[in-house]
């Protein structure tokens, strides 16, 4: 009502059923745990508007729309039209990206009324914008996808996100960030495991018996004679007695 417009219907189903979302996941590095992961969705009384103040207390003071680059490219072609900081839209921030900028809930047709279609948007510290969907539930999956990792908004931009951030992206969504591996090699990715010989049944193989190994001939023809004249030495005693 302050600000006469709607939330978008998939926004408002969230916020009935939670003000708002917040889930950090940290690693251990040395015994030691680090955050690391960071998921906002700031709360309704925390949908603070972007541009309709001043940056600084002082008299005069330099804001938003002030610092706005009126050369910057409109949308054209494939490319949607860029948020404005002036009258012209409506702009809510979500989240506050830990200080890597903001992403923004977009009314970009104010005038004369607020029209009711939104968009989400990155804005990033230079305070460029960039595209991120349409939808807050488009945004909200993208959110759980990437893990909240940091910086995970700048995958987005043109120049990508930091070295470190990427580091983390490698070890923790390598398919996210190698993109273009993915697109040259399509199988790079693709569970290669036949479940017919996962499941296949396991024959017990039979336990051959070892045959005891094969005496040479000359030892069967020397047994052979000890047994013969042990028999008529035997035989030669019984005819004496």
């Amino acid at each position: 009502q302050k600000n006469s417009c709607v939330l978008p219907e998939d926004l408002k189903n969230f916020y009935l059923m939670t003000d708002g979302f917040q889930m950090t996941w940290s690693v251990k590095t040395d015994d030691t745990p680090m955050p690391l992961g960071s998921m906002v969705i700031n709360s309704v009384s925390k949908l603070c508007r972007l541009g309709g103040s001043s940056m600084y207390t002082l008299p005069s003071a330099p804001t938003l729309a002030d610092l706005e680059d009126d050369t910057d490219e409109e949308g054209s072609g494939d490319k949607p039209e860029k948020p404005h900081f002036d009258s012209r839209s409506l702009i809510f921030e979500l989240d506050p990206c830990n200080g890597n900028g903001k992403v923004c809930l977009v009314y970009k047709h104010a005038e004369p009324v607020v029209s009711p279609d939104t968009e989400i948007w990155f804005l990033d510290r230079a305070l460029y914008w960039h595209f991120l969907t349409k939808t807050f539930t488009a945004y909200y999956r993208l959110l759980i996808t990437h893990l909240g990792l940091p910086q995970w908004q700048y995958a987005f931009t043109s120049y990508g996100v930091s070295p470190q951030a990427k580091q983390w992206f490698n070890m923790y969504k390598p398919v996210t960030i190698n993109t273009t591996l993915l697109s040259e090699e399509a199988d790079s990715f693709v569970n290669k495991l036949d479940p017919n010989k996962v499941f296949k049944s396991k024959n017990k193989t039979p336990v051959l018996k070892k045959k005891p190994p094969s005496q040479p001939p000359g030892s069967q023809k020397s047994h052979t004679s000890m047994t013969s004249a042990k028999t008529s030495s035997l035989a030669g005693n019984s005819a004496r007695k």
